[in-house]
């Protein structure tokens, strides 16, 4: 353009005079202005009808004025047309189904019980809880630190709301799009086979620095687990001496202790719901038996005459259902034999799971989504992984680290399923996990990934990745997303036009929480989704459902025409934004 100035390359450079010494460098490369001059003049020029378009933000309540979203008391009501498309043979169908979204505006007072409350996740979870309530500082050697819930989806995410009347994209704290449970208003509570109380239990995981243990230690040291139900069969021998604080009697017996201990942290807290998460020692794979944990009354007559193959996380999914408290499983083992899905479902209790999505295997799902939307082929994977805390230690059995390889390889697979010109039927890449336990690393896990591509013309691309994942702090707000998530899911419910005037909840296996979890549980016949921006679409897309709004897109046509773009820029001032030239 004219009226850009000159870069400072194209300035005559005078040269050097007999007495100068001058490098070979100097000559080839002639000293330039400070670049910082350079583009502070690019950006003081007067650049005729260019107008930047930027982001802002609102972080205040807002209100959705249209006919498709009504506010009551007590709830926000909205007409949604939810449109997809139908694929029958060479045909293509659009299709749309009207329905209705209603979505109750109080948050009930709730608490949630922890299995494996005195674990990392455990006690990290309720003490992080604990810092933000009372916006804690400590110092490092970094400087002062504040408290926060960086890492959590639901608490220090945006979402697009929409744009201004300028064309200025306006995004929104994801917490704000709807009435949300704040995690500093829970009551926690659970159970560990360890009864070591919760302020040594933090200064055993050495997760927080000093200086903040130092703070939460007097709000922590009273709280005790209660006793956890201990099967040795399922975790590693090595996790024995830690089970001190265990559950005697039969199977029965014990899942008839924890329905008892539901009820009555539900009642000394006055609350309105109880959620209950598995946050406890990867256990390993049950055993489907027909017979035993097929059915729902299999799974119940199991229970009682103390069946072997019965595991202890699934006598606490029981034991939650009967209860009617949400029940999420956040290790890889198969807690959700046939027999407690079937009685989810028939005492229309949710249920969601298995296995928190914290380091490696979150990039994985935005790598290989990234590798094969580009129209690149992965053909080998190799992940390898170690850390040195107890999580650690009991994957080292390989019962145990065969749960967990499970979860971990299978998160590949709908994506490579997705492109037939890449793959042909059942071909996929070679994907190998490997796990070890290494305790001086204690709870800074180590993972070190390769993916190796065919592109172009017969060539090879390897991209190795080094990740330096704290574990503990990485998993904890999933928990909080995991319980918050879970909650709203109860208050939502939807009514299709022309099918009567009852109103429908989710059933009760909750997909929706598959980005947070490795190996997400889903409905029979309902896809597996593992390609990580396409579960998060789905969960904004739900509340902008709940508003009435139409589902987030990015074709932002407005931008594209010469006569939207004249409409946008006609008026007021633009937002900020770095601009890019060239």
């Amino acid at each position: 353009s004219p009226n850009l100035p000159k870069s400072p390359t194209s300035q005559p450079q005078p040269a050097p005079t007999p007495n100068q010494t001058t490098s070979a460098a100097a000559i080839a490369f002639p000293k330039l202005p400070p670049l910082r001059l350079y583009i502070s003049s690019l950006l003081s020029t007067s650049y005729n009808n260019i107008i930047m378009s930027g982001c802002k933000n609102l972080d205040g309540k807002f209100t959705v004025e249209s006919d498709s979203c009504k506010y009551t008391d007590d709830a926000i009501i909205s007409d949604y047309s939810y449109e997809t498309t139908v694929v029958e043979g060479n045909t293509v169908k659009p299709i749309t189904t009207k329905m209705q979204f209603k979505t109750e505006r109080k948050v009930g007072k709730t608490g949630v019980m922890l299995v494996g409350i005195g674990g990392n996740n455990g006690c990290t979870c309720v003490a992080g809880a604990i810092a933000n309530k009372l916006n804690l500082t400590w110092e490092t050697k970094e400087g002062t630190q504040k408290s926060n819930y960086w890492g959590s989806l639901l608490m220090a995410s945006t979402v697009k709301l929409g744009n201004d009347p300028h064309g200025n994209a306006v995004y929104t704290p994801m917490n704000n799009m709807l009435p949300l449970l704040d995690p500093n208003d829970i009551i926690w509570g659970g159970w560990d086979i360890n009864g070591t109380n919760l302020g040594d239990a933090m200064k055993r995981a050495k997760v927080f620095e000093y200086d903040l243990q130092q703070k939460l230690y007097p709000h922590l040291k009273d709280r005790k687990p209660l006793p956890s139900i201990y099967f040795p069969d399922f975790i590693a021998a090595n996790q024995g001496e830690r089970a001190d604080n265990v559950l005697t009697g039969t199977k029965q017996e014990q899942m008839d202790q924890i329905r008892k201990d539901i009820r009555e942290f539900k009642k000394e807290n006055e609350l309105d719901q109880v959620i209950v998460l598995w946050s406890a020692n990867t256990e390993r794979f049950s055993a489907v038996e027909e017979g035993v944990n097929d059915t729902a009354e299999n799974i119940l007559s199991s229970i009682e005459m103390g069946e072997a193959e019965v595991s202890a996380s699934t006598v606490f999914a029981v034991a939650s259902i009967l209860e009617g408290s949400t029940f999420i499983n956040g290790s890889p083992q198969n807690t959700f034999v046939p027999g407690v899905v079937e009685l989810a479902r028939q005492k229309k209790v949710f249920i969601a799971g298995d296995d928190f999505k914290s380091g490696q295997t979150k990039m994985k799902s935005v790598m290989v989504d990234f590798l094969v939307s580009a129209g690149i082929k992965p053909v080998s994977i190799v992940s390898y992984n170690h850390l040195g805390n107890n999580d650690g230690k009991n994957l080292s059995a390989p019962s145990q680290f065969r749960s967990k390889e499970i979860s971990k390889s299978n998160v590949v697979d709908d994506m490579v399923a997705s492109n037939r010109i890449l793959f042909e039927e059942d071909e996929h890449p070679d994907h190998v996990v490997v796990i070890k336990y290494v305790p001086y690393v204690a709870d800074s896990k180590r993972a070190m990934d390769e993916y190796t591509s065919e592109i172009f013309m017969g060539g090879k691309n390897t991209i190795v990745m080094h990740n330096t994942c704290e574990d503990s702090l990485l998993a904890t707000p999933l928990i909080y997303d995991l319980v918050i998530l879970g909650e709203l899911c109860q208050r939502v419910q939807i009514k299709k036009d022309g099918e009567g005037e009852e109103w429908e909840s989710f059933h009760p296996v909750l997909s929706i929480l598959s980005y947070m979890l490795k190996a997400p549980l889903v409905p029979n016949g309902a896809p597996v989704v593992n390609a990580l921006f396409t579960q998060r679409c789905a969960i904004v897309n739900l509340m902008r459902a709940c508003l009435g709004l139409a589902p987030d897109n990015h074709m932002t046509l407005e931008h594209r025409f010469e006569s939207t773009l004249a409409a946008l820029n006609g008026e007021g001032e633009p937002a900020n934004k770095k601009m890019r030239l060239g």
